[in-house]
Formats: C-alpha cells, sequence, structure tokens
C-alpha cells in the first residue's frame, strides 16, 4: 500500500456550485480523524484539488471503468470508508462499498434505491402504502397496465433522476406519447435498468422529500424540503423550501413510514434522500434515492437548521453515528428559473442584491441550448436562493429575486423528432 493513513475514497465530485459546499466540511474532518482523501472523478480536476490528496481521472459512467479503477485505488490503500452523491453513480460505488467492506447502504439496499420497480415491491411486499404499478417494455404492455391499473397514471424511467421522463397520462389517449417520453428518457441510462418505463397510479396531494441519515439501520431524520414543481403532464421542479420548525420533522405517522422504508429496502448506512406524497390515505413513499438530495436542497437544510450535511455524510461513511440535532430553526428556499420557450442562450444577468438574497448563479453557459418537456429537462438557466424568518417571507423573497434576474437568449425550433433523448446539459460534471 501506497499510503498508511486510512483513506475515504469519493466517486464524482459533482459541479463546484452544487458541491463544494459538501466537499470541504468533509475534508475538514477527514484532517480531523487523520485520514486523507482519494477523489475519482471523470474529468481533470480543478477547484478540487484544494480538498483531496489524490486525485484518479477515470470514465466513471462506464461501470468497468470505474470498477477497475476503485479496486486499483483500493489494492494500495487502506479503505475505511466510500462516499458518492451522483445519481447515476450510486449503484456502481454503493456495490463496491460491499466489496471493500466499508460502511455503505448494503447490495440489496443500493439495488432497492436505484430501480424504481424493486422499490415499489419490497416497500408493497412490507405492507406500505403504494400505487399500483407495473413495468413495461412496449406501448402495448404500458396500455395493458393502465387499463389494469386504472387512470390516471404516470409513467416514469425505471432508473432516472430529477423527474426527467416522468410524466402524467389522464386517460388513454394521452398514454402512447407520455409512454414513448418514459421511453426514451429511459434509454440513456446505462446500467441494466435501461430501456423501460413504470405505469403506476397518480397519487394526489402535496409532495416533499425528506433527507436522512441512516446508522446501523437506524433511520435519523434531517430535514423536509416543500417541492414546487411544474403543472402537468410533466413534473419538472422549480423550487425547493426548507422550514427548520416544519411540523412533519415531528409527525410520528411520516417518521414511522419513512423508518419502515427503510428497513424494507435493506438499508444499512448512508444518507437518503425520500420523496413522499401525502395522500388523504396518509404517506407515500414514492422513492428512496441512495444520496443527499440535489438541488441544493442540502445547501438550504444547513441554512434553516444549521446542520451541516458534509458532517453527517463524513460521519456515516466511516461507520460513526452522526449528530442530526437542529442548531437553530429558520427558512431557506430556492428558485429555478426557466425560459418561457425553447432557445439559444446568450447571456444571463443574476441580481447582486435582493432581500434575504443568499445566492444566485448561473446553470448554463452562453451557447447551451434550453428546451422545455418533452424536447428536453431542466432547461434551467439559473437559480436564486433566499433565507427569511417564516414561508410566506421566503416566498416572497424567492419572488422578488426571480423577478430580477434578466434573460439574453435567441428562440429556436422545435426538436428533431427522430434525435435520442439527449442529458440536460449541466446535469453531469462538466466543471473543467
Amino acid at each position: 500500500m501506497t499510503a498508511a493513513k486510512g483513506t475515504l475514497l469519493v466517486i464524482g465530485s459533482g459541479l463546484k456550485v452544487y458541491r463544494e459546499y459538501l466537499v470541504a466540511p468533509i475534508h475538514r474532518r477527514a484532517r480531523a480523524a487523520g485520514l486523507e482523501l482519494v477523489l475519482l472523478n471523470n474529468l481533470r480536476p480543478t477547484w478540487q484539488r484544494e480538498y483531496f490528496d489524490e486525485i484518479v481521472v477515470a470514465n466513471v459512467f462506464d461501470s468497468e471503468v470505474m470498477g477497475a479503477a476503485a479496486r486499483e485505488i483500493a489494492g494500495r490503500r487502506h479503505l475505511v470508508g466510500l462516499l458518492c452523491w451522483d445519481e447515476p453513480l450510486v449503484l456502481d460505488a454503493g456495490l463496491l462499498a460491499a466489496e471493500f467492506g466499508v460502511p455503505g447502504l448494503s447490495a440489496r439496499g443500493v439495488r432497492g434505491c436505484r430501480d424504481k420497480e424493486l422499490t415499489r415491491a419490497e416497500l408493497t411486499r412490507a405492507g406500505l402504502h403504494q400505487p399500483g404499478f407495473e413495468l413495461t417494455t412496449t406501448v402495448a404492455q404500458a396500455r395493458a397496465a393502465a387499463e389494469r391499473i386504472g387512470y390516471p397514471v404516470v409513467l416514469k424511467p425505471r432508473a432516472m433522476g430529477a423527474s426527467i421522463g416522468v410524466v402524467f397520462a389522464a386517460d388513454a389517449g394521452e398514454l402512447d406519447a407520455a409512454f414513448a417520453t418514459a421511453l426514451s428518457a429511459s434509454e440513456v441510462d446505462p446500467g441494466p435498468y435501461r430501456a423501460s418505463a413504470i405505469v403506476e397510479e397518480y397519487a394526489p396531494g402535496p409532495e416533499v422529500s425528506i433527507d436522512g441519515a441512516v446508522h446501523k439501520g437506524e433511520y435519523l431524520p434531517l430535514f423536509v424540503a416543500r417541492k414546487y414543481s411544474s403543472d402537468q403532464p410533466y413534473f419538472e421542479e422549480v423550487g425547493h423550501v426548507v422550514d427548520g420548525a416544519d411540523p412533519l420533522l415531528a409527525d410520528q405517522e411520516l417518521l414511522d413510514v419513512l423508518a419502515r422504508a427503510h428497513r424494507a429496502l435493506g438499508i444499512e448506512d448512508g444518507v437518503t434522500h425520500s420523496e413522499v406524497r401525502l395522500t388523504d390515505r396518509g404517506p407515500l413513499v414514492i422513492e428512496v434515492n441512495g444520496r443527499l438530495g440535489g438541488d441544493l436542497i442540502p445547501f438550504l437544510g444547513r441554512i434553516a437548521t444549521g446542520i451541516e450535511p458534509g458532517e453527517v455524510l463524513f460521519d456515516v461513511a466511516v461507520g460513526q453515528r452522526p449528530e442530526t440535532a437542529a442548531q437553530h430553526r429558520s427558512v431557506a428556499g430556492i428558485r429555478f428559473n426557466y425560459p418561457d420557450r425553447d432557445c439559444r442562450l446568450r447571456a444571463v444577468t443574476l441580481p447582486e442584491q435582493a432581500p434575504g438574497l443568499v445566492a444566485a448563479a448561473p446553470m448554463a453557459e452562453p451557447g447551451t441550448v434550453l428546451r422545455l418537456p418533452p424536447g428536453g429537462y431542466l432547461a434551467r438557466h439559473s437559480f436564486v436562493v433566499c433565507a427569511a424568518d417564516s414561508v410566506p417571507d421566503c416566498l416572497d423573497r424567492l419572488d422578488t429575486a426571480a423577478g430580477l434576474v434578466r434573460l439574453d437568449a435567441d428562440p429556436i425550433g422545435p426538436p428533431d423528432p427522430d434525435a435520442p433523448f439527449a442529458m440536460p446539459a449541466g446535469l453531469l460534471d462538466v466543471d473543467e
């Protein structure tokens, strides 16, 4: 081995604007614990050099390449933990953690998170309230499934994130187009779950997400985010608000459902992002993701509660029970700014000052094509983050800050209907 010290391996850093707030406290905790940090990343390092003792560049989106690189690192270092927060990489990273014998979701747990069909099956088997569902690979199967389940239905790729390819179908007249959209998005997945779509019963009700830690099977909630989505038939996330005093944090029914769901999926150690519908039949777990929430939700949680999500990540990765008590109670929110129509971005101007403004940043480079569903997803050109003492004040501040954003863009024509689905610009790590 080339390093006598213990090593914490991180697979995929993510974009600086999205993930440096996690990496910095992980670095501090590793230093304090006498551990070294190694990053396995798909692009050459820039900002990451400040935090990692070694950086190995490899195509982490190729399972065989990632596995070979991780095993080479494990062969010369004493690995004590493995971290990954990038959705496309979670499955392979979780299986590697189990192979290396370090704390992780477990092989069963990471499969239960990544495979939405398996999630549904395991939660249904455990007696948790779940919608009717069926995995399909052809439009004929999807039609039959929708008739059996009953309209309205939702169609979604078997293993994608960020609501990409998720479509609402009110009746049989909308089913074929919805299936085509979900299936097209599923074909981007390089793993074993591609080219298939789930048809499931639509569950009405507000949607929330809960980020939580799991230590030796014990579920520990961190914070709740209220989700704001676009209108049907698509479910694009346009914003989130985290209230450090959200009453759902003390809702015993919700907490019991989440704990049971994690036990049913076999999750042992890690951090999860659960999405839940609050229905008239009680909380319904939509999915459990084997990672922290995206969309800067953990950043909002840190502002609203004082909980440091990077420290929580570090603790569970090395097998320690994390500190999850809130240090204070306030409100933080994020608003994503979208164009009104498909366009090519020229420039975006962001506010430097606004009431409660914490952060504002572009999310696409000049020249980027932004397409709205179904031609594209996550056509976000920028975001604003605001803090306040109450949810109404936070929403007002987000409205004000978003209203100060100026977009300069050229309209473009419709996409080629025969073109394959492309991942949204900026979703993957292109932080060169």
